[in-house]
């Protein structure tokens, strides 16, 4: 999937471990992307590379590496998740961005590319989005673009030795134009100034979204 900031790419260890284990281990505040997934940060690249390697072989979800455009260097990543075809259902989930790439034109590409891939390319009917609870960033980056809160799972998991409960979000089918031309808009050159800084608030502009279904 290609953007004019980013590309994904199915994740290739052999091609983009390197830049990966740099990008999340890089040093302290690479490390905090690893703070409420499941897994990680590994104590060296060994681990690390068995974890990109078991991502990348699950027939049960798809894992994309986000490449910087400019540079080709990887930046990032993001699965689609709970795959259900007959249901057409699917998820947006396990992202993480490098503190290179967190709040840019280019980390809201990447997850739109996937969004459109999803609900456009591939006709899902619901988009998912679930994190922990707790997780504050991850709760305003849905709703920042565009999904809706439908409720909290108390006690769903044990991670990391810890309960986890979790935040559910969606986008439905009749929903995303909507969803994605106020997309587009905001990441439209007419949006940012000569600088490079946007000119409007993404989050304001799915406000009513989110207001609809408060969290």
């Amino acid at each position: 999937m290609n953007g004019r900031f980013v590309r994904l790419e199915p994740t290739d260890p052999a091609a983009h471990i390197n830049t990966l284990y740099e990008a999340s281990h890089g040093d302290a505040d690479a490390r905090k992307v690893w703070d409420y997934l499941p897994d990680g940060p590994w104590p060296d690249r060994a681990g690390f590379a068995a974890w990109v390697a078991d991502a990348a072989a699950r027939l049960d979800r798809i894992a994309f590496t986000i490449l910087d455009g400019p540079s080709g260097r990887a930046c990032g990543m993001a699965q689609f998740m709970d795959i259900q075809p007959k249901a057409g259902v699917i998820e947006i989930g396990y992202i993480w961005f490098s503190p290179a790439l967190q709040r840019t034109r280019g980390a809201t590409e990447a997850l739109f590319l996937m969004l459109c891939h999803a609900m456009d390319d591939l006709a899902y009917r619901r988009m998912q989005w679930r994190c922990n609870a707790l997780n504050a960033k991850s709760r305003a980056a849905a709703r920042r673009l565009g999904f809706r809160f439908e409720g909290i799972f108390y006690n769903h998991m044990i991670v990391k030795g810890r309960n986890r409960d979790t935040a559910w979000y969606s986008i439905l089918d009749d929903e995303w134009p909507e969803v994605r031309a106020r997309i587009a808009a905001w990441l439209d050159d007419e949006n940012f100034d000569a600088d490079g800084r946007a000119l409007s608030s993404l989050s304001e502009r799915m406000a009513d979204r989110a207001s609809a279904c408060p969290d």
